[in-house]
């Protein structure tokens, strides 16, 4: 059998331009993200079968990459389902190991805890621009507090990063899983229908007022409250004003505390932040993840389909744990589709240095080997990126390859001397 070149549907090899702002993105992630205090972890990139398929994680948990049973507990002879052939599986995101890892930790950490963690997870998923099946995520959650400064800090430092990798004139869009209950409560939506509606309700960006109108109407729902609910997004307006003012409709349905907490993250994070960005409150924001108990957040980019970050509060995953709920919530970063962004924008690491190549030709003595070898150590010993390396026949092909990686001086070695 012939063995494939290609890397496996929905992966990919990444080359040295790549890595180059990929190294340059996670730097700036470390050093902000540690700035605000957030401390770096790492858990395994393989989870138990049992937290992955918790009911936890949406549609992701459809995605799973599922690991076969070893050894002698692999008993295809007896196996009747599939949970008997499994045991775990890989990642499909960050918070559920999260989750555990505080659960199995925490009195070994700090109260409140601000986590930092960046690694690869896995999705079955259909591969398409800036989504893969392998692909790195950047989490930073704050476990164990239950005020909105968790929020604001959430917020603050994501767009402190972004601000520094040099994307602005994006927006932060912020909604309350609460308020999206309240509002369908106050329409006259059953209490087990709210899952139904809010899935058709996250699709008013792709179909519409008239497509969600339509499709409430044809999963059964009575026109006068489909009027009534969709009344609601075309009259509020995307700010604290408009959430106080929808606080004040939803008083039966919804505790005006929830409200007023979500007006004043709006608030503080618009008279603190230094970032280029806008902060909007948009009711139709859902989120997919069931987890979400409060507070949930996107960063859309103009020109870009989808999110490139989100998230929310999860006040009640890692009471599954544990037995006892705990407050957390957290913030991603698309970091494969902001890589995606700058590639495609042609983004340049800034202050790398000058970067020179000593191009040595084929059957040089060892004399005018070692001379070359020398002043590139000299020059490396200041701080300088030297590359070494053997002259090709194609010298025009060659120097225009380095350039692209940002090579700008070229030294020359021949047999007969320096050209």
């Amino acid at each position: 059998m012939a063995l494939k070149k290609k890397p496996v549907t929905g992966m990919k090899d990444i080359l040295p331009a790549e890595m180059q702002v990929r190294e340059y993105v996670t730097k700036q992630i470390r050093e902000t993200y540690g700035g605000f205090g957030f401390h770096s972890i790492e858990t395994p990139c393989v989870e138990h079968i049992e937290n992955l398929s918790s009911k936890q994680g949406g549609d992701n948990e459809k995605l799973i990459f599922k690991i076969m049973k070893r050894g002698e507990k692999l008993n295809l002879e007896e196996a009747r389902e599939e949970n008997d052939l499994v045991d775990s599986g890989l990642r499909y995101d960050l918070t559920v190991p999260l989750s555990r890892y505080y659960s199995n930790n925490a009195a070994s950490l700090p109260s409140p805890f601000k986590s930092l963690q960046m690694g690869s997870v896995w999705r079955a998923d259909r591969p398409q621009k800036g989504r893969f099946r392998q692909f790195v995520q950047c989490d930073i959650d704050i476990l164990g507090d239950s005020t909105r400064l968790a929020e604001i800090e959430l917020i603050l430092a994501t767009t402190t990063l972004l601000g520094k990798i040099g994307f602005k004139g994006y927006t932060v869009r912020i909604n309350d899983r609460n308020i999206l209950k309240g509002m369908a409560a106050y329409c006259g939506f059953p209490e087990e229908s709210y899952e139904q509606v809010f899935i058709i309700l996250d699709k008013m960006d792709k179909i519409g007022m008239e497509g969600v109108a339509k499709e409430l109407s044809e999963a059964g729902y009575e026109e006068e409250k489909i009027k009534k609910y969709l009344a609601l997004f075309e009259s509020v307006t995307m700010d604290s004003a408009g959430v106080r003012s929808l606080g004040a409709l939803l008083k039966d349905v919804l505790k005006q505390d929830e409200a007023e907490n979500l007006a004043a993250i709006i608030d503080s994070v618009t008279a603190i932040s230094t970032s280029q960005f806008k902060i909007q409150f948009d009711p139709t924001l859902v989120r997919g993840m069931s987890y979400y108990t409060g507070t949930i957040f996107e960063i859309q980019v103009d020109g870009f389909p989808g999110s490139v970050g989100g998230g929310g509060r999860y006040d009640k995953m890692i009471g599954k744990f544990t037995g006892m709920d705990t407050p957390a919530c957290g913030f991603s970063i698309g970091f494969e589709r902001i890589i995606t962004i700058l590639m495609d924008e042609g983004f340049t690491v800034p202050g790398s240095g000058e970067k020179t190549a000593f191009l040595i030709e084929k059957g040089v003595s060892d004399e005018v080997a070692d001379q070359a070898m020398k002043e590139a150590m000299e020059k490396r010993a200041r701080g300088m990126t030297v590359l070494v390396s053997q002259m090709n026949k194609n010298k025009k092909f060659q120097k225009e390859s380095l350039i692209k990686e940002g090579y700008t001086q070229f030294k020359e070695f021949y047999k007969e001397g320096l050209k």
